[in-house]
């Protein structure tokens, strides 16, 4: 796989986490009840364990996407 190749998947799958980062932040600062609802069904839990239970894992997938996504498309931009 050459560097080109390489660059353009993780241009993409920059793209695709970012967008899916965006969402899911703006779901839970525009419709905090509505996610909080919507996971109740399933996961029958207070409400001040789920608000910190969701900003934990939105700020794993914050660390996962920089160091997995983001870093190598950058480290690939300035190799390429």
């Amino acid at each position: 796989m050459d560097i080109p190749t390489l660059t353009r998947f993780f241009m993409w799958c920059s793209i695709i986490n970012g967008g899916l980062l965006l969402f899911w932040s703006a779901m839970c600062l525009l419709t905090p009840d509505l996610v909080f609802r919507t996971q109740r069904v399933w996961f029958p839990i207070p409400r001040e364990t789920f608000d910190v239970l969701i900003y934990s894992f939105l700020g794993l997938f914050k660390i996962v996407f920089l160091v997995f996504n983001l870093v190598p498309y950058l480290a690939l931009l300035i190799v390429g």
